[in-house]
């Protein structure tokens, strides 16, 4: 897609979002830390700091770019209307697949296959 200025950056989310991630990383990195004995710098925290603007700069380009990422409100909504399958792609019941879903139409066989064309070497004379 191309760069639209007239697109609108979530800024809310783009600041909640780094700001639950500044809050992990410190905690971890504190645990982290003070179980192996090392003694903690302020750089660490610094560079957790630093990288606010940069993931924020970041996510508004991608946006005016017209990225958007999925919510976690949006997944739950998609999940909730689709019908629900397992990765085998039978029913939640547990029987078979029904007519209306597609199924996966196997590749041709090729020569790396077991099921491809068996090609045999020829016999040295």
């Amino acid at each position: 897609m191309a760069w639209d200025s007239s697109r609108t950056v979530p800024w809310r989310r783009l600041v909640r979002e780094w700001l639950i991630y500044v809050v992990i990383a410190s905690v971890a990195m504190t645990i982290y830390f003070v179980t192996t004995n090392r003694t903690l710098e302020v750089g660490l925290y610094a560079g957790l700091l630093v990288s606010g603007p940069m993931y924020i700069a970041f996510g508004a380009v991608l946006a005016k770019f017209g990225y958007q990422r999925k919510s976690f409100k949006d997944l739950r909504s998609e999940r909730a209307t689709a019908p629900a399958t397992t990765s085998r792609g039978s029913t939640s019941g547990g029987s078979a697949t029904s007519s209306s879903q597609t199924q996966r139409v196997r590749p041709a066989p090729t020569k790396r296959t077991s099921t491809g064309p068996q090609h045999r070497k020829p016999k040295k004379r």
